[in-house]
C-alpha cells in the first residue's frame, strides 16, 4: 500500500487553490468538486474541496521533506509565503538557525496555509536506514539530483584517494552511492 492522497480542510477552496499554486505544486486533473495538488517530486498529493472533509479548516499538519532548506525557504518567501526562520531542535526547545552540522532531519522551518493548516519543512539529504525502499530511487527536482551528484563526486574522490587508483566505472559508483544515500546504507567501497 502507498499513501496516494491526504485531504486537508479549507474554508475557501478558490483561495486555497491560489495559495497552493504559489508554492509551485502541480495542479492535477480531478473530478468536479475536488482540487488536487502534488508537491514537486512527491508521490502523495493533497486534496481539498467543499465537501471532502468534516474536519475543522486549519486542523491539518504535515511534513514536507526538502534537500536544501535555505534555498527552498528563499523561494517561498519570494512568493510571499510567510515561512518561519530556520531552526533546529535543542535540549530545551528550538534553536535559531540550521543544524550546525547540517545533519539530515534536524534543520526545519514552518509555514501555514490561509486556514492555518501547518506544514513543517524538514531538510533531509540522507535517509535513516529502513526509511526508504532501496528499490525505489527518485529525486524531487533537478536541483536535488544535482546536489546528490555533487555529494557523489566528493565521496568518489575520497574513494579514489583511498584506493590509490582511478575508477573507470565511476558512473556505476555514483549511481550506487546515490541509491545507498537515499536508503540510508553506507557508501560503496
Amino acid at each position: 500500500m502507498k499513501v496516494e492522497v491526504v485531504v486537508i480542510p479549507v474554508s475557501d477552496v478558490d483561495a486555497a487553490k491560489t495559495f497552493y499554486a504559489r508554492l509551485g505544486w502541480r495542479l492535477d486533473a480531478t473530478p468536479p468538486g475536488v482540487v488536487q495538488f502534488t508537491p514537486q517530486g512527491s508521490a502523495c498529493s493533497v486534496q481539498f474541496g467543499a465537501n471532502l472533509s468534516h474536519a475543522v479548516p486549519g486542523s491539518a499538519k504535515g511534513y514536507l521533506i526538502v534537500a536544501d532548506l535555505p534555498t527552498l525557504r528563499d523561494a517561498l518567501v519570494a512568493e510571499d509565503v510567510a515561512v518561519s526562520e530556520i531552526f533546529h531542535p535543542g535540549p530545551d526547545g528550538p534553536i535559531d538557525g540550521p543544524d550546525p552540522d547540517r545533519r539530515s532531519y534536524f534543520s526545519r522551518a514552518t509555514f501555514s496555509d490561509l486556514d492555518g493548516n501547518e506544514w513543517m519543512l524538514q531538510e533531509v539529504t540522507q535517509r535513516l536506514p529502513g526509511r526508504v525502499d532501496p528499490g525505489e530511487v527518485s529525486f524531487a527536482s533537478n536541483g536535488d539530483l544535482a546536489s546528490a551528484m555533487l555529494r557523489a563526486e566528493t565521496a568518489h574522490g575520497e574513494h579514489e584517494r583511498r584506493t590509490g587508483e582511478a575508477d573507470a566505472n565511476w558512473p556505476a559508483w555514483y549511481a550506487q552511492f546515490m541509491a545507498n544515500e537515499q536508503s540510508g546504507k553506507p557508501a560503496p567501497q
